[in-house]
This record gives structure tokens, sequence and C-alpha cells, in this order.
């Protein structure tokens, strides 16, 4: 059985209508981006001869009607599940950007480290952390911390490759400067505009993955070195975590799951229970009968420029916020 995921469901055909509100929040600026402009047409395909669909439906209409090609499938091996007492989170990892984050939790995962520890640390419209033991909220491994990767260079012959779509503040709460965003093989990103990086001494220009909701990420200290294997799930669009915290994965199913998570802190909210983590497993290590086959809108594609753009007609002419365009998934049971 093909199902989208609920939240694309409803909002291709409404809430977009709502990334307006979004678009005034102090923290970012769309600057008008123009998502034909930016992103590659659909040359010679049916929209240049058929022309894009218009409306409320558009969004849906497009999504439906993409071909296999638009599609990605994401390999079993990059995906994590964690289970939960709410249903399965399924998570993509994305090595290209914390390499040794996402090795960590590999490592973590194959040795049993996160069955039956608990979610210790939920806060509603923010995030929910786990990974620590319902008797030590503070548990970690005592592997060594690690390095901190919420930054990676990229030249111009970098393979990773991040659309350009708007002006982003990078972090509130360090300054008011801004980067480019967009999306990297669906995951919403941002980055010093790839230009730079023809007049730079390095030839490199910093790029990181956003802590838009569904976002996974390393818990850590004050140091920024100092994660080992606490980690957190976004529930909100925590803009004053970008580019200072790492973020290794993103929720491709079951965030609704995330969100049923109890809310509270343990050792500071009166008879809070913390839920569990059931498991935590790779896709890949899981019989097949067990799997789903999860596909990702490909957002490289012209499909998903002429998706933009039916976005960005139906909020007034303004494309929404990077975190509040939902990247389509198609999953099969």
């Amino acid at each position: 059985m093909i199902r989208m995921t609920s939240a694309l469901l409803t909002a291709s055909v409404s809430a977009f209508a709502l990334a307006a509100t979004a678009c005034a929040d102090a923290s970012t600026d769309t600057g008008g981006a123009n998502a034909a402009s930016t992103t590659q047409e659909a040359d010679g395909g049916r929209y240049a001869r058929d022309g894009i669909p218009e409306g409320p439906d558009a969004a849906r209409q497009i999504i439906a009607n993409a071909p296999e090609a638009a599609w990605r499938t994401v390999d079993a091996d990059r995906l994590l599940v964690i289970a939960t007492r709410n249903g399965d989170i399924w998570v993509e990892l994305a090595p290209e950007f914390a390499p040794n984050h996402v090795a960590r939790i590999r490592e973590l995962v194959e040795e049993g480290f996160y069955d039956g520890k608990v979610w210790h640390r939920v806060i509603e419209g923010f995030m929910a952390q786990g990974g620590g033991a319902s008797d030590n909220p503070g548990l970690a491994t005592d592997k060594p911390p690690l390095q901190a990767e919420f930054l990676i260079g990229r030249g111009l012959d970098s393979d990773i490759r991040i659309s350009e779509l708007q002006d982003r503040v990078i972090n509130p709460r360090e300054a008011s400067t801004r980067a480019r965003a967009g999306f990297w093989n669906g995951f919403p990103a941002s980055t010093m505009p790839i230009a730079q990086a023809g007049i730079r001494a390095d030839g490199q220009v910093e790029s990181w993955l956003l802590h838009c909701r569904g976002a996974v990420a390393a818990a850590r200290t004050s140091d920024p070195n100092s994660a080992r294997s606490q980690f957190y799930i976004t529930t909100g669009n925590p803009a004053h975590l970008e580019a200072v915290y790492t973020v290794w994965g993103r929720v491709r199913a079951g965030q609704e799951a995330v969100d049923a998570i109890r809310v509270g802190t343990m050792g500071e909210t009166m008879g809070f229970r913390p839920d569990f983590i059931m498991s935590m497993r790779m896709a890949s290590e899981l019989p097949e009968s067990e799997r789903l086959t999860i596909e990702v809108f490909d957002t490289g594609t012209p499909d998903f420029a002429v998706y933009l753009e039916a976005l960005q007609a139906a909020n007034n002419g303004r494309l929404p916020d990077v975190c509040d365009i939902e990247i389509p998934v198609r999953i099969t049971e």
C-alpha cells in the first residue's frame, strides 16, 4: 500500500496559505525569491506543454502526477528506525554533513545502547531529547566526545549541491548575518553563496543542515565538542540552534509519533513519567516484511521546481520560508 505522509496531504491543499504569517517572522526573510528563477525548469516536459496547474489544489496535482523519476528511494542502510509506544520514527541519516556523528549513531545502535533509554527532556513545540536513562537523565556513552560538525565546507566542484532559494538569517541569537537557504537531497539546508567560493582563499563556503521540524541532531553541553550519544528531534523550527548544533538526520515518517512523546523534563516536571525508546535499529537489519519503502520527492528535479512555483503562487507570490515547505514523501508498507 502506498500512502503520502498525513502532514503533506494537509499542507499541499491549504496550509501553505498560512505561510505568509511565518514569512513575517523576524528571524527569516524569503526576499521575494522566485522559485522558477533559482531552479531548473521542466524544459520540454508536460508543464511546458500543458502549463503549470493553478488553484488551491495545484500542489497536490503536481505531486500526484510527478513521474517516477521525480522520486528518490531512501536506501534501507541510511534509515534509522526508532520504536516508541506511539509508533515507529523513520530517520534518514546524512553522513555527507555529519560523518562522525552518523558513524557514532550506527555504532551505538549496533551495540543496542539506546534500547530501553528514555525521552528525558521533551518541550512542546520545541524538541524531544532522548538517550538518558530512567534513573539518570544525564547518562551518555563512555566513548570519546565528538568534534562539532554543524558546518561543512563546499567548493565549486563539490558533489553537495544546495539550491539557493531565499535569504535567511543564519541564527537570530548570534547576529543578523544572512545566508542562502534551500534544499539538498530533500533536507532543508543553508549555505553562504556558493559563488563566494571562487573568491575565497580556501575556495570553500560554509554550509549546514537546518533545524526545521523533523530535524534530528546531537545534544551537547555548552561545549560545542561535547556530543556523545544523546540526541533530539525537533517538533518546531528552533532557529536559535542553527549552525551551532550538529544535525545528522531527518524524520521521513513517524513525526506524529515524535509529537506524541510525553512532555516534561526529568528532575524538573512534577509527576513526569518519560516515554521509553523501545529500540533503535537500522532498517537494513529488519526483516524485509517489516521495512517501509520511503520515497522522497527529489528536490533537484524540474518537478520540484514546479511544485515550488505552485506554493509561491498560493502564497501571494512569495515563496514560504524553507522550514514551512513540506517535502513530499511516499511510503509503501
